[in-house]
Formats: C-alpha cells, structure tokens, sequence
C-alpha cells in the first residue's frame, strides 16, 4: 500500500466516522426540527410539543434526552412552585446553523429538481 493510499484511507475512514457522529447526534425525524424550535430561545416541553405538531411526547421526550447527552441541548429545572423544565440550545449548538442552512438549500434544489424531472418524462416519483 502506497502511502497517498494509505493517507487516502485514513481520511475516509476519518470522514465516515465524523459522518457518523453526526448522524447518530442529528439522526431521526424529529431532531433537527426540535433544534430549530429552541432557535430563538428557551421552550417549555409543552411549547415544544405545540410548534412541532404530530410529535409523540414520548419520542420528544427520547430525543430531549439524546440531544442532551450530545451535549445540544441543555435541560434546566427551575425553582418554581410547580416546578418547571426548560429546554435551550448549548453554545456548541449553535455551530449547527451553517449544516442547517446547507441541507435547507439542498432540500429546495432537490425539490426543484425532482418536480422537473417529474414534469419532463412524467415520472412516477414521490410527490412533493
């Protein structure tokens, strides 16, 4: 093995678990969206529940969690009577937002180009 193979390797190996990572932060239907709710600041569980219709409480509930042990959402109990739970995004969150914004623009272009695609040979796609 060359060492530019070797060098080669490494890097994809090297990618494929960065890849991984976060994948396994970010994977799930619901993450991301959780994510962007908590954008412009602190949210109760319920008001996370009320901006993302059609979540279970028990899957936000799992993704709070995981998202949390990724250290992308921080968990605070407050010192009210009831007490009360609030759910914000952790700094290192933040250094999401240019993904975001990349996967926002591949979606639209991607959408674009699939309803093309659609109408130049009427083929059978999923709708979108």
């Amino acid at each position: 093995m060359s060492t530019i193979t070797g060098t080669a390797e490494r890097n994809c190996r090297e990618r494929r678990l960065a890849l991984q990572d976060t994948i396994q932060a970010l994977g799930g239907k619901w993450r991301i969206f959780i994510l962007c709710a908590l954008q412009n600041g602190d949210l109760r569980f319920s008001d996370l529940e009320t901006r993302l219709p059609g979540i279970w409480p028990k899957v936000l509930a799992s993704d709070l969690k995981s998202l949390e042990a990724h250290l992308l959402v921080n968990r605070q109990v407050n010192p009210t009577r009831p007490v009360t739970v609030t759910y914000s995004l952790t700094p290192h969150a933040r250094h999401l937002w240019p993904l975001v914004d990349a996967l926002v623009g591949f979606g639209l272009e991607h959408r674009r180009s699939v309803k093309a695609g659609m109408k130049a040979d009427n083929a059978h796609v999923i709708p979108l």
